[in-house]
Protein backbone atom coordinates (compact mmCIF):
# COMPACT_ATOMS: atom_id res chain seq x y z
CA UNK A 1 0.00 0.00 0.00
CA UNK A 2 1.51 3.14 -0.96
CA UNK A 3 1.48 6.65 1.68
CA UNK A 4 -1.33 8.30 -0.90
CA UNK A 5 -3.89 5.85 0.11
CA UNK A 6 -3.03 5.84 3.75
CA UNK A 7 -3.05 9.93 3.03
CA UNK A 8 -6.66 9.48 1.91
CA UNK A 9 -7.57 7.46 4.60
CA UNK A 10 -6.28 9.82 7.31
CA UNK A 11 -7.75 12.74 5.25
CA UNK A 12 -11.42 11.00 5.33
CA UNK A 13 -11.42 10.12 8.86
CA UNK A 14 -10.08 13.06 10.22
CA UNK A 15 -12.70 15.24 7.93
CA UNK A 16 -15.44 13.01 9.59
CA UNK A 17 -14.34 13.61 12.96
CA UNK A 18 -14.10 17.55 12.14
CA UNK A 19 -17.87 17.47 10.79
CA UNK A 20 -19.58 16.11 14.03
CA UNK A 21 -17.10 18.39 16.11
CA UNK A 22 -17.72 21.06 13.82
CA UNK A 23 -21.38 20.61 14.33
CA UNK A 24 -21.50 19.98 18.14
CA UNK A 25 -18.98 22.36 19.65
CA UNK A 26 -17.88 22.39 22.45
CA UNK A 27 -20.05 18.98 22.82
CA UNK A 28 -23.89 18.31 23.91
CA UNK A 29 -24.39 17.87 26.93
CA UNK A 30 -27.53 15.53 28.09
CA UNK A 31 -28.80 15.93 31.52
CA UNK A 32 -26.08 12.82 32.50
CA UNK A 33 -23.36 14.65 31.39
CA UNK A 34 -24.15 17.79 33.37
CA UNK A 35 -24.68 15.75 36.10
CA UNK A 36 -21.08 13.99 35.44
CA UNK A 37 -19.60 16.71 34.81
CA UNK A 38 -20.55 18.05 38.49
CA UNK A 39 -18.79 15.46 39.42
CA UNK A 40 -15.88 15.40 37.21
CA UNK A 41 -15.20 19.33 38.50
CA UNK A 42 -15.76 18.32 42.15
CA UNK A 43 -13.51 15.10 42.09
CA UNK A 44 -16.33 13.44 44.36
CA UNK A 45 -17.45 10.15 42.54
CA UNK A 46 -20.68 8.04 43.00
CA UNK A 47 -21.46 5.36 40.85
CA UNK A 48 -24.76 6.04 39.35
CA UNK A 49 -22.83 6.89 35.90
CA UNK A 50 -19.29 5.48 35.06
CA UNK A 51 -16.96 6.59 37.30
CA UNK A 52 -13.97 5.61 35.14
CA UNK A 53 -15.58 7.70 32.82
CA UNK A 54 -15.54 10.39 34.93
CA UNK A 55 -12.04 10.06 36.00
CA UNK A 56 -10.76 10.18 32.90
CA UNK A 57 -12.77 13.79 31.92
CA UNK A 58 -11.31 14.91 34.88
CA UNK A 59 -7.69 14.16 34.03
CA UNK A 60 -8.98 15.56 30.42
CA UNK A 61 -10.07 19.02 32.52
CA UNK A 62 -6.32 20.21 32.83
CA UNK A 63 -5.81 20.25 28.81
CA UNK A 64 -9.85 22.36 28.75
CA UNK A 65 -12.65 22.91 30.77
CA UNK A 66 -15.52 21.45 29.53
CA UNK A 67 -17.52 18.79 27.24
CA UNK A 68 -14.56 19.68 24.48
CA UNK A 69 -12.14 17.14 25.65
CA UNK A 70 -14.45 14.49 26.25
CA UNK A 71 -16.25 14.42 22.60
CA UNK A 72 -12.79 15.05 20.88
CA UNK A 73 -11.56 11.58 22.99
CA UNK A 74 -14.73 9.65 21.43
CA UNK A 75 -14.29 10.78 17.72
CA UNK A 76 -10.59 10.03 18.17
CA UNK A 77 -11.42 6.56 19.25
CA UNK A 78 -14.20 6.14 17.07
CA UNK A 79 -12.97 7.55 13.68
CA UNK A 80 -9.06 6.35 14.75
CA UNK A 81 -10.34 2.63 14.68
CA UNK A 82 -12.14 3.05 11.85
CA UNK A 83 -8.84 4.38 9.95
CA UNK A 84 -6.99 1.75 10.92
CA UNK A 85 -9.44 -1.04 9.96
CA UNK A 86 -9.32 0.89 6.31
CA UNK A 87 -5.49 0.83 6.34
CA UNK A 88 -5.68 -2.88 7.29
CA UNK A 89 -8.14 -3.95 4.11
CA UNK A 90 -6.06 -1.21 1.85
CA UNK A 91 -2.91 -3.01 2.80
CA UNK A 92 -4.61 -6.21 1.57
CA UNK A 93 -4.99 -4.46 -1.66
CA UNK A 94 -8.59 -4.17 -0.89
CA UNK A 95 -9.42 -0.73 -1.72
CA UNK A 96 -13.51 -0.54 -1.70
CA UNK A 97 -13.38 -2.40 1.50
CA UNK A 98 -11.19 0.58 3.00
CA UNK A 99 -13.87 3.00 1.37
CA UNK A 100 -17.01 1.36 3.08
CA UNK A 101 -15.08 0.66 6.38
CA UNK A 102 -14.84 4.53 6.21
CA UNK A 103 -18.29 5.32 4.82
CA UNK A 104 -19.69 3.50 8.08
CA UNK A 105 -18.62 6.63 9.99
CA UNK A 106 -20.77 8.50 8.02
CA UNK A 107 -24.16 6.76 9.09
CA UNK A 108 -25.94 9.76 9.87
CA UNK A 109 -26.85 8.43 13.20
CA UNK A 110 -23.38 8.06 14.41
CA UNK A 111 -22.89 11.72 13.01
CA UNK A 112 -25.17 13.40 15.20
CA UNK A 113 -24.76 10.86 18.67
CA UNK A 114 -20.80 11.32 18.41
CA UNK A 115 -21.69 14.77 19.38
CA UNK A 116 -23.12 14.10 22.44
CA UNK A 117 -20.79 13.63 25.90
CA UNK A 118 -22.26 10.25 26.14
CA UNK A 119 -21.03 6.92 27.50
CA UNK A 120 -22.57 4.95 24.86
CA UNK A 121 -20.07 6.73 22.68
CA UNK A 122 -17.13 6.29 24.25
CA UNK A 123 -17.69 2.74 24.77
CA UNK A 124 -18.49 2.05 21.04
CA UNK A 125 -15.17 4.01 20.03
CA UNK A 126 -12.83 1.89 22.50
CA UNK A 127 -14.73 -1.32 21.10
CA UNK A 128 -13.78 0.12 18.04
CA UNK A 129 -10.45 0.37 18.26
CA UNK A 130 -9.99 -3.02 19.95
CA UNK A 131 -11.56 -4.32 16.94
CA UNK A 132 -8.89 -2.65 14.79
CA UNK A 133 -6.08 -3.78 16.92
CA UNK A 134 -7.77 -7.43 16.15
CA UNK A 135 -7.49 -7.06 12.51
CA UNK A 136 -3.80 -6.27 13.19
CA UNK A 137 -2.57 -8.79 15.22
CA UNK A 138 -4.42 -11.31 13.56
CA UNK A 139 -1.93 -12.15 10.57
CA UNK A 140 1.36 -11.70 12.92
CA UNK A 141 1.48 -13.70 15.78
CA UNK A 142 4.11 -11.93 17.36
CA UNK A 143 2.54 -9.01 17.21
CA UNK A 144 1.73 -8.53 21.20
CA UNK A 145 1.74 -5.03 21.40
CA UNK A 146 -1.25 -4.97 19.54
CA UNK A 147 -3.03 -7.69 21.61
CA UNK A 148 -2.34 -6.10 24.98
CA UNK A 149 -3.52 -2.84 23.35
CA UNK A 150 -6.92 -4.66 22.49
CA UNK A 151 -7.42 -5.98 25.60
CA UNK A 152 -6.88 -2.67 27.74
CA UNK A 153 -9.01 -0.95 25.40
CA UNK A 154 -11.99 -3.62 26.30
CA UNK A 155 -11.38 -3.73 29.36
CA UNK A 156 -12.13 0.36 29.65
CA UNK A 157 -14.86 -0.08 27.87
CA UNK A 158 -16.46 -2.91 30.25
CA UNK A 159 -15.93 -0.35 33.37
CA UNK A 160 -18.48 1.67 31.39
CA UNK A 161 -21.92 0.07 31.39
CA UNK A 162 -22.43 -3.09 33.13
CA UNK A 163 -23.60 -5.15 30.34
CA UNK A 164 -20.56 -4.05 28.78
CA UNK A 165 -19.08 -7.62 28.53
CA UNK A 166 -21.69 -8.88 26.71
CA UNK A 167 -19.90 -6.87 23.80
CA UNK A 168 -16.00 -7.07 24.96
CA UNK A 169 -15.82 -10.94 25.67
CA UNK A 170 -16.33 -11.83 22.60
CA UNK A 171 -13.22 -9.64 20.84
CA UNK A 172 -11.31 -10.33 23.95
CA UNK A 173 -10.95 -14.25 23.63
CA UNK A 174 -10.44 -13.16 19.81
CA UNK A 175 -7.57 -11.28 20.91
CA UNK A 176 -6.02 -13.89 22.69
CA UNK A 177 -3.25 -16.30 21.36
CA UNK A 178 -4.93 -18.96 18.81
CA UNK A 179 -3.31 -21.58 20.69
CA UNK A 180 -4.94 -20.19 24.20
CA UNK A 181 -8.38 -21.03 22.85
CA UNK A 182 -7.98 -23.91 20.27
CA UNK A 183 -10.22 -26.94 21.28
CA UNK A 184 -13.41 -26.86 23.03
CA UNK A 185 -11.80 -27.07 26.46
CA UNK A 186 -9.47 -24.20 25.89
CA UNK A 187 -12.02 -22.29 24.39
CA UNK A 188 -14.76 -22.56 27.52
CA UNK A 189 -11.70 -21.63 30.04
CA UNK A 190 -10.90 -18.80 27.81
CA UNK A 191 -14.59 -17.78 27.75
CA UNK A 192 -14.54 -18.20 31.50
CA UNK A 193 -11.32 -16.28 32.29
CA UNK A 194 -11.95 -13.54 29.89
CA UNK A 195 -15.69 -12.94 31.12
CA UNK A 196 -14.66 -12.88 34.84
CA UNK A 197 -12.16 -9.83 33.98
CA UNK A 198 -14.60 -8.43 31.43
CA UNK A 199 -17.37 -8.51 34.46
CA UNK A 200 -15.34 -7.07 36.96
CA UNK A 201 -13.80 -4.64 35.22
CA UNK A 202 -16.67 -2.08 36.59
CA UNK A 203 -17.09 -2.87 40.15
CA UNK A 204 -13.53 -3.13 40.69
CA UNK A 205 -12.50 0.20 39.03
CA UNK A 206 -15.33 2.10 40.99
CA UNK A 207 -14.23 0.75 44.16
CA UNK A 208 -10.50 1.89 43.29
CA UNK A 209 -11.85 5.32 42.71
CA UNK A 210 -13.67 5.14 45.84
CA UNK A 211 -17.30 5.88 44.07
CA UNK A 212 -20.27 6.15 46.63
CA UNK A 213 -22.88 3.76 45.78
CA UNK A 214 -25.70 4.85 44.71
CA UNK A 215 -28.38 2.31 44.30
CA UNK A 216 -28.38 2.54 40.76
CA UNK A 217 -28.59 -1.07 40.32
CA UNK A 218 -31.98 -0.54 41.85
CA UNK A 219 -33.69 0.77 38.63
CA UNK A 220 -33.00 -2.48 37.18
CA UNK A 221 -35.26 -4.33 39.97
CA UNK A 222 -37.84 -1.52 40.18
CA UNK A 223 -38.42 -1.78 36.63
CA UNK A 224 -38.95 -5.74 36.73
CA UNK A 225 -40.96 -5.79 39.54
CA UNK A 226 -43.22 -3.03 38.10
CA UNK A 227 -43.81 -5.08 34.93
CA UNK A 228 -44.29 -8.57 36.64
CA UNK A 229 -46.97 -6.55 39.16
CA UNK A 230 -48.55 -5.18 36.06
CA UNK A 231 -49.10 -8.72 34.10
CA UNK A 232 -49.56 -10.65 37.10
CA UNK A 233 -52.22 -8.43 38.53
CA UNK A 234 -50.30 -8.98 41.88
CA UNK A 235 -48.49 -6.71 43.87
CA UNK A 236 -44.27 -7.86 43.39
CA UNK A 237 -42.80 -4.92 45.76
CA UNK A 238 -41.57 -5.57 49.31
CA UNK A 239 -44.15 -3.98 51.73
CA UNK A 240 -43.36 0.11 51.51
CA UNK A 241 -45.00 1.86 54.55
CA UNK A 242 -47.79 3.97 53.70
CA UNK A 243 -48.50 1.95 50.42
CA UNK A 244 -49.49 -0.91 51.59
CA UNK A 245 -52.22 0.51 53.29
CA UNK A 246 -54.04 1.79 49.98
CA UNK A 247 -57.08 -0.10 48.41
CA UNK A 248 -55.43 -0.83 45.55
CA UNK A 249 -52.15 -1.64 45.48
CA UNK A 250 -51.44 -3.89 42.62
CA UNK A 251 -53.74 -1.27 40.38
CA UNK A 252 -51.35 1.34 41.31
CA UNK A 253 -48.71 -0.09 40.79
CA UNK A 254 -50.15 -1.47 37.37
CA UNK A 255 -51.11 2.44 36.39
CA UNK A 256 -47.86 3.51 37.08
CA UNK A 257 -46.14 0.73 34.75
CA UNK A 258 -44.61 1.74 31.13
CA UNK A 259 -42.90 -0.72 28.96
CA UNK A 260 -40.87 1.64 27.36
CA UNK A 261 -39.02 2.71 30.52
CA UNK A 262 -38.44 2.90 34.49
CA UNK A 263 -38.24 6.32 34.50
CA UNK A 264 -41.95 7.09 36.47
CA UNK A 265 -40.38 5.46 39.33
CA UNK A 266 -37.30 7.71 39.02
CA UNK A 267 -37.84 11.28 41.21
CA UNK A 268 -37.09 12.92 38.09
CA UNK A 269 -40.02 11.24 35.87
CA UNK A 270 -43.19 13.33 34.74
CA UNK A 271 -46.12 12.33 36.66
CA UNK A 272 -44.25 10.49 38.88
CA UNK A 273 -45.38 7.48 40.51
CA UNK A 274 -46.55 6.80 44.26
CA UNK A 275 -43.77 4.45 44.55
CA UNK A 276 -40.68 5.37 43.74
CA UNK A 277 -36.88 4.59 43.83
CA UNK A 278 -36.40 6.51 47.39
CA UNK A 279 -39.13 4.51 49.10
CA UNK A 280 -38.84 1.08 47.53
CA UNK A 281 -34.88 1.22 48.61
CA UNK A 282 -35.82 2.52 52.29
CA UNK A 283 -37.89 -0.64 52.20
CA UNK A 284 -35.24 -2.81 51.45
CA UNK A 285 -33.14 -1.34 53.69
CA UNK A 286 -35.34 -1.08 56.59
CA UNK A 287 -36.35 -4.88 56.32
CA UNK A 288 -32.67 -6.11 55.76
CA UNK A 289 -33.84 -7.73 52.38
CA UNK A 290 -31.57 -7.85 49.51
CA UNK A 291 -33.07 -6.54 46.33
CA UNK A 292 -31.74 -8.74 44.01
CA UNK A 293 -32.68 -11.73 45.67
CA UNK A 294 -35.87 -10.93 46.76
CA UNK A 295 -36.08 -9.55 42.36
CA UNK A 296 -35.29 -13.44 41.57
CA UNK A 297 -37.65 -14.85 44.20
CA UNK A 298 -40.53 -12.74 41.73
CA UNK A 299 -38.88 -13.83 39.04
CA UNK A 300 -39.61 -17.36 39.74
CA UNK A 301 -42.72 -17.00 41.72
CA UNK A 302 -43.91 -14.95 38.33
CA UNK A 303 -41.86 -16.35 35.17
CA UNK A 304 -44.77 -15.69 32.51
CA UNK A 305 -45.45 -12.63 33.45
CA UNK A 306 -41.68 -11.26 34.03
CA UNK A 307 -41.05 -12.86 30.67
CA UNK A 308 -44.64 -11.00 29.29
CA UNK A 309 -42.73 -7.42 30.71
CA UNK A 310 -39.39 -8.12 29.25
CA UNK A 311 -40.30 -9.26 25.47
CA UNK A 312 -42.82 -5.71 25.70
CA UNK A 313 -40.06 -3.76 26.77
CA UNK A 314 -37.43 -5.72 23.95
CA UNK A 315 -39.85 -5.19 20.91
CA UNK A 316 -40.00 -1.41 21.94
CA UNK A 317 -36.15 -1.15 22.68
CA UNK A 318 -35.20 -2.67 19.27
CA UNK A 319 -38.03 -1.25 17.08
CA UNK A 320 -39.35 -4.60 16.15
CA UNK A 321 -43.18 -3.49 15.87
CA UNK A 322 -42.81 -0.18 17.60
CA UNK A 323 -41.73 2.72 16.86
CA UNK A 324 -39.56 5.41 18.12
CA UNK A 325 -42.03 5.46 21.81
CA UNK A 326 -40.26 7.59 24.15
CA UNK A 327 -38.12 10.37 22.83
CA UNK A 328 -36.33 11.73 20.19
CA UNK A 329 -33.36 9.50 18.61
CA UNK A 330 -31.10 12.57 19.25
CA UNK A 331 -30.89 15.12 21.09
CA UNK A 332 -31.33 18.67 19.41
CA UNK A 333 -31.97 20.60 22.61
CA UNK A 334 -29.66 21.17 25.17
CA UNK A 335 -30.30 21.24 29.11
CA UNK A 336 -29.40 24.68 30.96
CA UNK A 337 -26.72 23.88 32.56
CA UNK A 338 -24.20 26.04 35.51
CA UNK A 339 -21.27 26.16 33.26
CA UNK A 340 -22.44 27.88 30.63
CA UNK A 341 -21.86 25.53 27.56
CA UNK A 342 -24.16 25.35 24.84
CA UNK A 343 -24.23 24.25 21.22
CA UNK A 344 -24.57 27.11 18.93
CA UNK A 345 -27.36 26.50 15.99
CA UNK A 346 -26.01 26.07 12.53
CA UNK A 347 -26.84 24.99 8.87
CA UNK A 348 -24.66 21.55 9.42
CA UNK A 349 -25.90 21.06 12.93
CA UNK A 350 -29.69 21.09 11.72
CA UNK A 351 -28.56 19.21 8.30
CA UNK A 352 -26.81 16.10 9.84
CA UNK A 353 -29.48 16.15 12.72
CA UNK A 354 -32.27 16.08 10.42
CA UNK A 355 -30.82 13.60 8.52
CA UNK A 356 -30.18 11.21 11.28
CA UNK A 357 -33.86 11.99 12.71
CA UNK A 358 -35.01 10.86 9.03
CA UNK A 359 -32.54 7.56 9.50
CA UNK A 360 -33.71 6.25 11.85
CA UNK A 361 -37.20 6.24 10.71
CA UNK A 362 -35.94 3.55 8.26
CA UNK A 363 -34.51 0.10 8.84
CA UNK A 364 -30.70 1.95 9.47
CA UNK A 365 -32.48 2.83 12.74
CA UNK A 366 -34.07 -0.26 13.88
CA UNK A 367 -31.95 -2.35 16.61
CA UNK A 368 -33.52 -5.79 15.46
CA UNK A 369 -32.89 -5.35 11.86
CA UNK A 370 -29.12 -5.26 13.06
CA UNK A 371 -29.19 -7.99 15.38
CA UNK A 372 -30.93 -10.20 13.20
CA UNK A 373 -27.87 -9.17 10.35
CA UNK A 374 -25.40 -10.11 12.88
CA UNK A 375 -27.04 -13.31 13.25
CA UNK A 376 -27.12 -14.22 9.88
CA UNK A 377 -23.10 -12.77 9.57
CA UNK A 378 -22.12 -15.84 11.82
CA UNK A 379 -23.89 -18.18 10.45
CA UNK A 380 -21.29 -17.39 6.93
CA UNK A 381 -18.48 -16.35 8.47
CA UNK A 382 -16.83 -19.57 9.92
CA UNK A 383 -16.48 -20.54 5.72
CA UNK A 384 -14.80 -16.66 5.07
CA UNK A 385 -11.04 -15.89 5.03
CA UNK A 386 -11.76 -12.85 7.75
CA UNK A 387 -13.94 -14.89 10.13
CA UNK A 388 -10.72 -14.09 12.65
CA UNK A 389 -12.49 -10.83 12.82
CA UNK A 390 -16.36 -11.09 11.54
CA UNK A 391 -16.85 -13.71 13.97
CA UNK A 392 -16.17 -11.82 17.09
CA UNK A 393 -17.59 -8.55 15.86
CA UNK A 394 -20.81 -9.57 14.87
CA UNK A 395 -21.03 -11.97 18.22
CA UNK A 396 -20.14 -8.74 19.67
CA UNK A 397 -22.85 -6.70 18.00
CA UNK A 398 -25.08 -9.94 18.58
CA UNK A 399 -24.75 -10.37 22.40
CA UNK A 400 -24.96 -6.91 22.84
CA UNK A 401 -27.92 -6.37 21.10
CA UNK A 402 -29.57 -9.30 22.88
CA UNK A 403 -28.66 -8.54 26.07
CA UNK A 404 -31.14 -5.68 26.65
CA UNK A 405 -33.90 -8.04 26.33
CA UNK A 406 -32.78 -8.57 30.10
CA UNK A 407 -30.55 -5.66 30.89
CA UNK A 408 -32.37 -2.50 30.62
CA UNK A 409 -34.70 0.14 31.64
CA UNK A 410 -35.30 2.11 28.76
CA UNK A 411 -35.52 2.64 25.03
CA UNK A 412 -32.80 4.94 24.01
CA UNK A 413 -31.71 3.95 20.42
CA UNK A 414 -28.39 5.18 21.56
CA UNK A 415 -28.06 2.00 23.84
CA UNK A 416 -27.75 0.46 20.31
CA UNK A 417 -25.03 2.57 18.86
CA UNK A 418 -22.45 -0.10 19.29
CA UNK A 419 -24.82 -3.01 17.84
CA UNK A 420 -25.31 -1.11 14.70
CA UNK A 421 -21.69 -0.03 14.00
CA UNK A 422 -20.17 -3.29 14.82
CA UNK A 423 -22.54 -5.32 12.25
CA UNK A 424 -22.38 -2.87 9.79
CA UNK A 425 -18.49 -3.60 9.83
CA UNK A 426 -19.15 -7.17 10.08
CA UNK A 427 -21.58 -7.17 7.36
CA UNK A 428 -18.96 -5.31 4.64
CA UNK A 429 -16.36 -7.38 5.57
CA UNK A 430 -18.62 -10.38 4.87
CA UNK A 431 -19.44 -8.89 1.54
CA UNK A 432 -15.83 -8.25 0.72
CA UNK A 433 -14.67 -11.63 0.73
CA UNK A 434 -17.64 -12.84 -1.08
CA UNK A 435 -16.70 -10.71 -3.75
CA UNK A 436 -13.69 -11.25 -3.80
CA UNK A 437 -14.62 -15.42 -4.47
CA UNK A 438 -14.61 -16.77 -1.13
CA UNK A 439 -16.53 -20.33 -1.58
CA UNK A 440 -19.60 -20.75 0.77
CA UNK A 441 -22.25 -23.62 0.15
CA UNK A 442 -25.84 -21.75 -1.32
CA UNK A 443 -28.22 -23.28 1.60
CA UNK A 444 -25.46 -21.73 4.42
CA UNK A 445 -26.33 -18.35 2.34
CA UNK A 446 -29.73 -18.75 2.13
CA UNK A 447 -29.72 -19.24 6.16
CA UNK A 448 -27.44 -16.60 6.66
CA UNK A 449 -29.80 -14.02 4.69
CA UNK A 450 -33.09 -14.94 6.23
CA UNK A 451 -32.68 -13.64 10.03
CA UNK A 452 -32.45 -10.11 8.24
CA UNK A 453 -34.60 -10.08 5.25
CA UNK A 454 -37.74 -11.88 7.78
CA UNK A 455 -36.90 -9.77 9.95
CA UNK A 456 -36.85 -6.80 7.52
CA UNK A 457 -39.83 -7.68 5.91
CA UNK A 458 -41.45 -8.14 9.38
CA UNK A 459 -40.87 -4.86 10.59
CA UNK A 460 -41.78 -3.48 7.08
CA UNK A 461 -45.19 -5.10 7.14
CA UNK A 462 -46.31 -3.84 10.63
CA UNK A 463 -45.87 -0.27 10.07
CA UNK A 464 -47.65 -0.48 6.51
CA UNK A 465 -50.37 -2.37 8.31
CA UNK A 466 -50.41 -0.30 11.71
CA UNK A 467 -51.13 3.22 10.82
CA UNK A 468 -48.95 5.54 13.26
Amino acid sequence: MNRTATLAIVVVALAGAALTALAYWPGFMTWDAIRQYGQVVSGDFDDWHPPAMEWVWHRLTAIHAGPAPMVLLQLALEWGGLALLAVWAARQRRRWLAAVILACGFLPFGLALSGEVLKDCLMAGALLAATATLAWAEPDRRAAGWRIAGIVLLVFASTLRFNAFLATVPLAVALLPATWWRGKARLAAAIAATSAVMIAALPVANRLLEAKPSGVGLSLVIFDLGGISHFSGQNAFPPIADFDESDDPAGIVSACYDPSKWDRYAWWGASPCDIGFDNVQEAFAAQHISPYRWWLDQVVAHPVAYAEHRLAHFNINTRLFSRDPTERAVQIDPPPNEWGYRVTPSLLLSAIDQAAVWSTSTPLGWPIVWIALALGILVAAPALPSRRVIVPLALSSFLYGMGYAAFSVASELRYHWWTILAAAIAAVITTNDLVDGATVRRSRLILAGAPAILTLFACLAWRIVVPA
